[in-house]
């Protein structure tokens, strides 16, 4: 028998009979398409700067100076403010510090830190039925330079009442550990709040959001 036509029938077919591995589909397409608007409709530094105004609290990650793990990552768990005299975001990332924790000693040899700041920790997510990890969990990594505020300064004083206002507790800290006031200065951000990957945000965007 000759083979030939047999391999041509079989060509034929493969291209004519629907193969569920490939080709077109619509429904994947609509979901496709639906992805795409709903990933350009996102602002990604506004994304960044209301994570940072709504947390009480970030994770920081630092190069440890502990003789245990030094050179390790070490993570701690920051009290953060970016509010001004009103209580609106500014986008200014401060905490205060003591040299009788981990990040204390941490910064003072390298000041390079990153901040986490996830919609987990007003719990959205959970409400939302949304596991921490997944994407569509928003979170922000926010990477610059600690930078001790100088209390001379004419902006120190309001930064302060305004961390104090939101951290009432930080009153004592402030008389009995020898905390002191800090800001981040900014130099990368990295916004996750959908599928396809993290985005770049500049520090420049991130400031320009209006509130």
């Amino acid at each position: 028998m000759n083979t030939c036509p047999l391999i041509l029938v079989a060509l034929i077919l493969a291209f004519v009979i629907p193969n569920p591995s490939f080709g077109y589909s619509p429904r994947e397409d609509a979901r496709l398409i639906r992805q795409i608007k709903r990933g350009e409709a996102l602002n990604h530094a506004k994304i960044a700067r209301d994570l940072v105004h709504r947390a009480n609290w970030a994770a920081l990650g630092s190069l440890s100076t502990n003789k245990l793990v030094e050179g390790y990552p070490m993570v701690n768990i920051i009290s953060i403010d970016d509010s001004d005299a009103n209580g609106n975001s500014t986008g200014r990332i401060r905490f205060l510090l003591t040299d009788l924790d981990f990040t204390g000693p941490d910064w003072q040899r390298d000041n390079k830190v990153t901040f986490l700041f996830s919609d987990e920790q007003t719990l959205r997510c959970k409400d939302g039925g949304k596991d921490p990890m997944e994407p569509t969990c928003a979170r922000s990594m926010i990477s610059g330079q600690v930078k001790k505020m100088d209390p001379t300064e004419s902006g120190y004083q309001p930064s302060l009442d305004a961390y104090v206002h939101r951290h009432p507790a930080a009153k004592n800290w402030l008389k009995a550990h020898n905390f002191y006031l800090c800001e981040l200065d900014i130099l990368n951000i990295f916004v996750l709040d959908f599928y396809g990957g993290p985005h770049k945000v500049s520090a420049t965007d991130y400031y320009a959001v209006s509130n």
